[in-house]
């Protein structure tokens, strides 16, 4: 009889930023500015990307990857945040929170190896520059999109499988998302062995792209060095500067949201961990590449009929 009243339960409700709830106002004026630049800036990003023949090449196929992924991976979530936050709807279904965690730790882990599949392009570019365009061919780039996108459907099976198999006791999510372990912790049994797996995935998709970025940007840096001209060594380091600031960025919240011990931090501090990776950081990654990245800056003087300095 007590299983059964474990599946009663068909909703969850979002808790969101109660502790907050006087200042939901300001909360709201201020994600919905943040959210409404991050989708502008990465349509734009993949707009011009598209249009401007200066940019068909391997490394802006990955941006626009990238900037595709990160405005899929806001849509599931921001749209729901705003609305809980005046109120609207602060319940979703069990259906609907399993399909909402799908979807979040698919893209999140897909924009993972994308970031990594970005670093790969940087290495061959700089380090093996005379068989830069046989290496990083068309087919080959699908083919790192398609495994970025393929390990993300995988472990996001994997993962949302293995919480919502679970009995729930309690409905209150400490949380403005279905994340993992404020899920988990609904649970009305020990979750030992979902920990672990979340942990060891953790480290899987976050620890080993990581060292991969970091061993290509230690070959990198030590190519760069290398060469004799100032301005040659400039333009090198300018080429990857965009890319290693998402990168340290993306993989350190992420890192401090999945690899921290679960009882370390207050629901306060994990919400603010959790707002820097779900609304900060995909705003970061047009910002970036449009005010730092000149060949993005000069194909947007293009598109709108000016001439690039």
């Amino acid at each position: 009889m007590e299983r059964e009243n474990h599946t009663l339960i068909k909703e969850f409700i979002f808790q969101g930023f109660s502790s907050f709830h006087e200042h939901w106002l300001t909360l709201f004026a201020v994600f919905l500015v943040l959210y409404a630049f991050t989708l502008a800036g990465n349509v734009i990003i993949v707009t011009i990307i598209r249009t401007d023949r200066h940019l068909h090449t391997p490394m802006y196929f990955f941006l626009s990857m990238l900037s595709t992924s990160e405005t899929v991976y806001t849509l599931v979530i921001l749209p729901r945040m705003l609305s809980s936050l005046v109120g609207m709807n602060q319940s979703i279904s069990r259906a609907g929170c399993a399909t909402q965690m799908f979807f979040f730790v698919t893209f999140g882990i897909t924009n993972c190896f994308l970031l990594t599949a970005m670093g790969y392009d940087r290495y061959v570019a700089i380090c093996n520059p005379l068989r830069y365009s046989v290496i990083m061919n068309k087919r080959e780039c699908v083919q790192l999109v398609g495994g970025a996108c393929s390990i993300g459907l995988v472990v996001a099976t994997t993962q949302v499988t293995s919480v919502f198999r679970l009995p729930f006791c309690a409905t209150k999510v400490a949380q403005f998302f279905c994340d993992i372990r404020p899920v988990m912790k609904l649970s009305c049994i020990d979750t030992t062995i979902n920990e672990i797996l979340t942990v060891i995935i953790s480290v899987l998709v976050l620890v080993v792209p990581m060292g991969l970025v970091f061993i290509s940007y230690v070959l990198i840096i030590s190519r760069i060095l290398k060469i004799a001209s100032a301005e040659g060594r400039k333009k090198a380091f300018a080429t990857c500067a965009s890319h290693l600031t998402v990168v340290i960025v993306h993989y350190g919240c992420a890192s401090i949201a999945y690899l921290k011990p679960k009882s370390e931090n207050t629901r306060d501090q994990d919400q603010l961990i959790s707002v820097t990776y779900t609304v900060i950081t995909p705003l970061l990654n047009p910002v970036v590449y449009t005010l730092r990245n000149k060949e993005v800056k000069d194909a947007l003087l293009r598109a709108m009929g000016k001439n690039p300095s």
